[in-house]
């Protein structure tokens, strides 16, 4: 059974028609490859329209609803309060091995994003920094584990996943 994923874009510019959505596009494709059935992007304004995404992917029964921006340190940048809203328990391991993994392949810059991870109901949420090369590195640390915490948040057992 494959994963259902959605894509939320999270830029103001590119849902104004500022400039064109370039992270949402990496991050479906990087889902697909890693064998996701995948919506979007749907590209959003930050702020209260994040939180309006988040609620609809999860009500629409998506395993992983996985956002791309808003994630930085500029006062308009609200994803992770946005997202906190949503989620009924953080993952805080999954979060922080995304910064860490960008830090360990040369973007310091990578500590700073203050993206969340966790679940909503039935659904793993996880906020991706703006950049394609943040996105890149969210679906390095994702593709090993996105089944197994899918499995889990349906109820699945403990098992180990290796030998």
């Amino acid at each position: 059974m494959a994963v259902r994923a959605l894509v939320v874009t999270v830029s103001t510019r590119a849902a104004s028609g500022v400039y064109e959505d370039r992270s949402g596009p990496v991050l479906v494709a990087g889902l697909r490859d890693l064998g996701a059935e995948v919506d979007g992007p749907a590209v959003v304004r930050d702020g209260e329209a994040v939180e309006a995404a988040l609620r609809e992917g999860v009500d629409a029964g998506y395993d992983v609803v996985v956002t791309t921006g808003g994630t930085g340190l500029n006062p308009n940048d609200h994803t992770p309060e946005m997202t906190r809203r949503v989620l009924d328990v953080e993952v805080p391991g999954l979060a922080e091995a995304i910064r860490a993994y960008g830090g360990a392949h040369g973007v310091p810059a990578a500590a700073l994003s203050r993206g969340l991870a966790g679940r909503a109901g039935r659904t793993l949420v996880v906020n991706l920094p703006g950049s394609t090369g943040g996105v890149r590195d969210g679906l390095a640390v994702l593709g090993p584990v996105l089944p197994h915490a899918v499995e889990q948040i349906a109820g699945g057992d403990h098992r180990r996943s290796d030998p």
